[in-house]
């Protein structure tokens, strides 16, 4: 009997540590014009999202204050790392914060990533990817150089190339490197590691006529990237992210034409299927991204909800 006692004890154990790893999806988010700062929502299954309300953060930094794209991974040690666009123009950096539990957040910095070339109009919708192999992180960014690549059929104003930089504590950096050069102006990259040296870019040809969501392929998440690919969205759509659910991976972007929100589905980022009439979002939901959290986290988010469903 003692033993059984025993095994009973152990199966309730190691039951309650499954129910404790529980893990949600959480999306960052913001709510237009972009003033008010960071959203939050959540869902179980990466279909269906629920409002946390907002803001957590309010924007302090940059030339306009605004916080848009907001971008946000957690560390190993636990740590959220969360930056965001700062200004339409005329800065030449972006926002920078930290929390340990998305409620309590570090002083915000403003960190000059485009301050070589003082020319530059703008640093657009910074992502964050952690590279597990080097233990740093990537910041990718979309930013315009006058004359510096050939103009296409963009203004020079709007020909935007995409840059990265590294680091491994956001207090020294990189130097600033060129990530995407595809021939066209094309901002909104999102790195995917499916495996080692296989890497999927999603991002947006931000090109006039297109104004759609393409993806490339690399065996490094820096590049270079390779076989890009036809449009998979309609005109009119930006501000891609990606969330693992099963063997799926849900690409969600802003579908800013139509005022609404869209997703496709895919298994290899070959052949897409349109899932958006099987997700929901919480109304003025727009672009952030999507990363995965312990259940101890969405219960604290649940008990201090900001202003819920403020727009």
């Amino acid at each position: 009997m003692k033993k059984g006692y025993w095994i009973l004890a152990m199966l309730f154990i190691v039951l309650m540590a499954c129910r404790q790893e529980k893990e949600y999806y959480v999306f960052s988010t913001f709510r237009e014009p972009a003033t008010d700062g960071l959203f939050l929502a959540y869902s179980e299954d990466g279909y269906h999202w629920n409002d946390l309300g907002g803001p957590y953060l309010a924007p302090e930094v940059g030339t306009q204050k605004v916080m848009r794209d907001p971008s946000i991974v957690q560390g190993p040690d636990g740590t959220f790392h969360f930056v965001w666009t700062s200004s339409w123009r005329d800065d030449l950096g972006i926002g920078y914060a930290s929390s340990k539990d998305l409620i309590n957040w570090s002083e915000e910095k403003h960190i000059l990533l485009m301050d070589h070339d003082t020319s530059t109009v703008n640093v657009w919708a910074p992502e964050l990817f952690y590279d597990d192999e080097k233990d740093e992180y990537i910041i990718v960014w979309a930013s315009t150089v006058p004359y510096k690549f050939e103009k296409g059929i963009e203004e020079e104003r709007n020909n935007h190339r995409q840059y990265y930089v590294t680091t491994k504590d956001f207090e020294t950096f990189s130097e600033t490197k060129l990530f995407l050069d595809p021939g066209f102006s094309a901002i909104d990259g999102t790195i995917v590691k499916r495996a080692p040296n296989d890497y999927v870019l999603v991002f947006k040809d931000n090109t006039r006529p297109m104004r759609n969501i393409k993806v490339a392929f690399a065996d490094s998440p820096v590049g270079p990237f390779h076989d890009i690919s036809g449009p998979f969205t309609k005109f009119k759509t930006e501000g891609p992210t990606v969330a693992k659910v099963g063997d799926q991976y849900l690409i969600y972007f802003d579908s800013y034409g139509d005022y609404e929100y869209g997703a496709v589905s895919t298994t290899d980022f070959e052949t897409f299927k349109n899932i958006s009439d099987q997700v929901s979002l919480p109304e003025g939901h727009k672009h952030g991204t999507i990363f995965k959290v312990k259940q101890q986290i969405i219960d604290q988010l649940l008990e201090n909800q900001p202003n819920l469903g403020k727009e």
